[in-house]
């Protein structure tokens, strides 16, 4: 089953016709809790100089043993916060987004439940779910620090991890991103150059305050979940994968 980009944003455009605001709406909560809305400029690097140049001028006019002191406690509250950010991207946000995923894959089906935003914190769902995202997430940033290119390439290769947990939660780390890779192999040019399509719909975006980018979401998710139900359905196609481990219902 072959797929090009026309093809893709048509069938995505059907589906919103039924459903933007349900999209809108997920797209919203995503892009929220993932990390901020885009068009948000909260200037915290002239609140943080401010701040900095403060603290040096108070270190520079007490002892040296309680300035020191002062910096442990502040390495350590650094430290905290940064377990704490991390803690929340694993359990809350991956899971989240494997969520946003699948609402938005179901939704391409005529499934249009928000029930599934809660799909990977159900039972006999979740260990899996974010045992396998934080797989990716790794073995994505360790390409990241070999080169920036092998870390964007590899950024595709992993792409579909979210989707493929959202059909099976316990397909299992490993085999997750290995049916990944398979699946987007020979296509990644292409993925890439999908993405590039939408490049004009969010410059509009924020040529509109930057509140546009939030509708331009909903068209952008649900082709990304229309792009791996092809990539799916090749996959079964070429025996990469089965209905069985997919969890797909033959009829």
């Amino acid at each position: 089953m072959d797929w090009s980009r026309k093809e893709l944003k048509s069938r995505a455009k059907l589906v919103l016709r039924t459903s933007y605001w349900k999209a809108f709406l997920v797209s919203l909560l995503l892009a929220i809790i993932g990390g901020g809305i885009p068009s948000c400029n909260w200037n915290s690097n002239s609140g943080s100089s401010v701040n900095l140049s403060g603290m040096r001028a108070d270190f520079g006019d007490i002892s040296d043993g309680v300035g020191a002191l002062i910096l442990i406690i502040i390495i350590l509250v650094a430290i905290v916060v940064g377990l704490t950010v991390a803690a929340f991207n694993i359990f809350v946000i991956a899971p989240f987004k494997v969520n946003t995923q699948q609402y938005f894959k179901q939704a391409s089906q005529g499934d249009v439940n928000m029930n599934y935003l809660l799909y990977a914190f159900g039972k006999g769902k979740y260990i899996g779910t974010v045992a396998a995202m934080f797989w990716s997430a790794l073995l994505n940033f360790l390409w990241y620090l070999l080169l920036i290119i092998p870390g964007i390439v590899k950024s595709y290769a992993y792409s579909l991890v979210p989707y493929i947990l959202g059909d099976n939660p316990t397909i299992g780390r490993k085999r997750a991103v290995q049916l990944s890779n398979q699946m987007t192999r020979g296509f990644k040019w292409r993925m890439f150059v999908l993405d590039l399509s939408f490049i004009g719909w969010f410059l509009l975006g924020v040529l509109a305050l930057g509140v546009g980018v939030l509708f331009v979401l909903p068209y952008y998710n649900t082709t990304k979940a229309e792009l791996y139900l092809a990539l799916r359905q090749q996959a079964l196609n070429d025996g990469l994968s089965t209905p069985e481990e997919l969890n797909l219902i033959i009829s």
